[in-house]
């Protein structure tokens, strides 16, 4: 089995990040783009941090996706080190659940921009990935405009449902 050359890196400053960070990964195996994935961590493995931004865009990686948690400086350290698009992706915490991650990520000084997500949603920062890298790739473009329209066809057939069923029976399906 090949595998495409990695354009997108995912990276994560802790293991425990990693159930958050595989729906970016699994947004790339969808689209068949090519990934790597990384533990980075910005305060335990600073010169690995560094070596990684700076050495991205050499390997040809295109977007990295951070993920991080509580202080959460993976990502914009990274974006301070490499000219690639970094996008953030907040890591929920116990105690203050990625709230702390989210404040962290999207307050970043002015010329070094990071793209945020919501909370956890490592989905989301894939997509984004994948829309950036369809703004020079037709194929991957088309890829996009063709899984828009099945999301819109979802809600068409909810909305069918919801119409032949009434709202009562169909919440009723919806709590199973």
């Amino acid at each position: 089995m090949t595998f495409p050359a990695p354009v997108i890196g995912v990276i994560m400053g802790s293991d425990s990040d990693l159930p958050t960070m595989e729906k970016a990964i699994a947004v790339c195996q969808q689209f068949d783009v090519g990934w790597e994935v990384a533990i980075v961590s910005a305060h335990r493995t600073p010169q690995r941090m560094v070596n990684y931004a700076q050495t991205a865009h050499e390997r040809g990686l295109k977007v990295i996706i951070a993920g991080a948690g509580g202080a959460a400086h993976l990502p914009g350290m990274v974006a301070s080190l490499t000219p690639l698009p970094v996008i953030g992706v907040p890591v929920a915490t116990r105690h203050l659940q990625g709230v702390d991650s989210l404040y962290s990520i999207v307050q970043m000084p002015r010329g070094i921009p990071v793209a945020t997500v919501a909370i956890g949603n490592a989905q989301n920062a894939g997509l984004l990935a994948i829309q950036i890298l369809g703004s020079h790739d037709e194929t991957l473009l088309k890829k996009v405009q063709s899984y828009r329209q099945e999301l819109e066809q979802m809600v068409l057939n909810k909305q069918e449902n919801l119409d032949k069923l009434g709202y009562e029976a169909y919440l009723q399906g919806m709590k199973g």
